[in-house]
């Protein structure tokens, strides 16, 4: 069977809108739990109704199963960049790197720039961990007590906690919707990151410039308690800025260009190294042993890298900051990938999407109209769905073909995706994020809203580049 006419727009768009509206329903019952599979499975769901259309319209199985077949081959690599993500986690967890980078983060803390030193520790733990979810819940309500002690309003701590957190969950090699967005745009992870730096900088300076000015209208009641935290890290690490010599070699690596699987192998590996040497009682008590030998260091470190590992501390404001997933981790993000390939690929079949490209195209006249209409997009699947996974895989998906079209590099979806759908999640009341956050934090969205600065000065950076033209990247000829 072959289609003997072009799909219509209406055709086209009717197995997006049903998905749309099935990933609403289904996140409203399931909430946070939607993520563990159900999610998955509506995205399957999709992928059925839109070879219903493709059959309609007289495409074969077998074209759209070959279109399946060439978006899952398309991210084979990223993929297994992600599983050796999730192995670096839990390597620099075990070796102390991770719990060093919050050991420093929290001496940062100075009360008479409260405000502005909450968003630099929240930034530099998100980093280090690459979840602003476990930022909000561990450090976060730390630093929500603290600012009420001092006096300072609930909804301006709240809001410079998720402006940090956010950061790192942009930024973080480590966090999944960075790792998320270059998938769904054809693009690569480190030159994502790379390529994300000139709106994310100019964001985060705008946000640390009206905090501090923030801070300085504000009386403190007195000095920040971090002794305690601090003491807890060190009952269970080795804590030495020695120990950052490993990140800053796969820095420089990155810098190097060198491949991304490499890159991650090596930091992994070194880390594991670095684990036992400073760290050998922690790796040993990981296979429940007292002191180190070969079999259970080798055991504690291949644990480490693959699957759960949980070390807790005398504080449980700390506890839930140090655990990691492993490659294992990984595999929920890799599962949405996958379930999100097959909807991509027959929709490519049956030339829906190409469809709607063109739709978009002839809508926006200008490249600053393609980003504005990325924008939009990645709001209305927020709003709509309430995920923010969503709002980064059914735009990039659906827009990734309209920048290729333009000449424009894959590095300025993805980019736009994080500036517009992994921050902006967190302002919306009954999205999974802004629930989430707003629960953890007990500050309603609204009161944190509008000091949530960061999450909604992004989106009108990466706006305000396009408009005049600055660091949009052209597809190599």
């Amino acid at each position: 069977m072959k289609s003997t006419q072009p799909i219509s727009l209406t055709l086209a768009l009717t197995p997006l809108l049903l998905l749309v509206i099935l990933l609403g329903i289904n996140v409203f019952y399931f909430g946070d739990a939607s993520l563990d599979g159900s999610n998955q499975f509506i995205l399957l769901i999709g992928g059925f109704l839109a070879a219903l259309v493709g059959f309609y319209q007289k495409v074969s199985y077998e074209n759209m199963m070959d279109a399946v077949s060439n978006n899952l081959k398309s991210t084979s690599g990223s993929l297994l960049i992600l599983l050796m993500v999730g192995a670096l986690s839990g390597s620099w967890l075990i070796s102390g790197i991770i719990p060093s980078m919050i050991f420093y983060g929290i001496k940062i803390l100075n009360p008479t720039i409260f405000l502005a030193a909450s968003v630099v520790i929240c930034a530099l733990i998100s980093v280090a961990t690459g979840s602003s979810w476990t930022t909000s819940a561990t450090v976060g309500i730390a630093l929500i007590g603290v600012g009420n002690a001092m006096g300072v309003p609930v909804g301006m701590t709240a809001g410079a906690i998720i402006s940090g957190a956010y950061f790192g969950d942009k930024m973080s090699p480590l966090s999944d919707t960075t790792n998320l967005a270059p998938v769904m745009a054809g693009g690569e992870l480190f030159s994502h990151i790379r390529y994300m730096t000139y709106t994310t900088i100019p964001s985060i300076a705008i946000t640390l410039i009206v905090f501090i000015l923030l801070s300085l209208g504000l009386e403190v009641n007195g000095a920040v308690e971090t002794e305690s935290l601090n003491a807890a890290i060190q009952e269970r690490f080795f804590i030495s800025p020695i120990l950052f010599i490993v990140p800053v070699l796969v820095v420089l690596m990155i810098v190097k260009k060198t491949p991304p699987l490499i890159a991650l192998l090596a930091g992994t590996l070194l880390g594991g190294v670095v684990a036992l040497i400073f760290q050998p009682s922690l790796v040993a008590s990981i296979t429940g042993a007292h002191s180190l030998n070969f079999e259970n260091g080798y055991k504690g470190m291949l644990t480490a890298f693959t699957t759960d590992i949980s070390i807790s501390t005398s504080n449980e404001a700390l506890n839930d900051l140090f655990n990691s997933g492993g490659m294992a981790g990984m595999l929920g993000t890799i599962w949405l990938i996958v379930c999100a390939m097959v909807f991509g690929g027959v929709m490519e079949a049956i030339g829906a999407l190409n469809r709607i490209t063109q739709s978009l195209l002839s809508l926006a006249q200008s490249t600053f109209g393609l980003f504005a209409s990325t924008v939009a997009s990645c709001l209305a699947i927020n709003l709509t769905a309430s995920d923010q996974y969503l709002a980064i895989v059914v735009p990039g998906k659906m827009f990734s073909k309209a920048y290729k079209d333009r000449g424009l590099a894959p590095e300025n979806l993805s980019r736009t995706l994080e500036d517009s759908g992994t921050v902006t999640s967190a302002l919306i009341p009954w999205n999974t994020c802004g629930a989430y956050h707003s629960s953890v934090l007990g500050v309603p969205v609204f009161e944190y809203f509008i000091f949530a600065v960061f999450n909604y000065v992004s989106p009108f950076v990466t706006l305000t580049f396009a408009a005049l033209n600055i660091k949009i990247k052209q597809l190599r000829a």
